[in-house]
């Protein structure tokens, strides 16, 4: 049998070129072009036929990378393409699982629908599970959910000699304490009450930061960052050095000097491309989808 061809999406090259070395796969050649009115055409220099293909593509500021994606999918069957799947380090409209308000969409079952009829597998790191139990709930083919958490472990051990954790809501308690325990480090969880899209309001800490203690705020999503900054403001981190860890970072430079203001740096993992991803992925990804290609 071939070995799997993988495809990047413009972006994820060096996703897509570490997955095919570890995993013993091919990388092809997907060319891309942007008509003057906007549309996308794209052309495979590499041919997908009878080959299991594997398209990379993280899916942060997913609107304008959805429709070339799909081409690309519906192309590579087209091309006989055995099966194709697609790695999405970090999935996007995953947050809006409830209808909130009279009128609103659940867009994460509508992109969960149109995604599932161009793949015949999913990968990702770390959804935004809420209200969902799995991915198949709303997902229609084999999905495959991968934890950043022992990343994030490796990283603080290597880097942060006495790390104090903190959560910024009840829902990072479940990977906190996956973290925590791999390093031996103390944790607490905040309280967080969101007032908008960029507003939150959270409660102080309930025990002082052990002395001597670095405080790490963890967290699986930074895009507005007012999570964040609510968090450190609380800290209060003059003459303490704070660090941000978090799994997936959406967020623009404008906000990683407003953290590097506050005396904490960001650090994030490669599952969106950022200068502040420090934490390499690549190698729990081509693990963890080893027996599905």
């Amino acid at each position: 049998m071939s070995p799997p061809l993988f495809f990047a999406l413009p972006g994820n090259e060096a996703m897509a070129a570490a997955l095919a070395a570890g995993t013993g796969g091919q990388v092809g050649r997907l060319h891309f072009h942007t008509f003057p009115d906007g549309e996308n055409g794209l052309r495979f220099e590499d041919t997908p036929q009878g080959r299991n293909v594997v398209l990379v593509c993280t899916l942060a500021h997913p609107n304008d990378k959805f429709l070339p994606l799909v081409f690309a999918a519906d192309t590579a069957r087209e091309l006989g393409a055995t099966k194709i799947g697609i790695i999405a380090p970090y999935l996007c409209y995953m947050r809006q699982d409830h209808r909130f308000a009279s009128g609103e969409a659940v867009t994460s079952r509508s992109f969960a629908a149109l995604l599932s009829r161009s793949f015949d597998w999913l990968v990702t790191v770390d959804p935004h599970l809420h209200r969902y139990r799995s991915l198949e709930e709303i997902y229609s083919m084999p999905c495959r959910v991968l934890h950043a958490a022992p990343a994030l472990a490796t990283w603080i051990q290597n880097n942060v000699p006495r790390p104090f954790l903190i959560g910024p809501d009840a829902e990072s308690r479940q990977w906190i304490e996956s973290v925590a325990k791999s390093c031996d480090a103390a944790f607490t969880i905040l309280e967080k009450t969101r007032t908008g899209d960029r507003t939150v309001a959270a409660l102080p800490l309930q025990a002082p930061i052990p002395d001597g203690a670095t405080p790490i705020v963890l967290d699986d999503i930074v895009s507005s960052g007012a999570t964040l900054l609510e968090t450190l403001r609380l800290l209060g981190l003059p003459g303490r050095t704070g660090i941000a860890v978090v799994v997936h970072g959406l967020h623009d430079q404008i906000l990683a000097n407003k953290l590097r203001e506050t005396g904490a740096r960001l650090i994030t993992t490669n599952s969106v491309p950022n200068p502040e991803a420090a934490i390499d992925i690549s190698n729990l990804i081509a693990a963890g989808i080893a027996e599905l290609i």
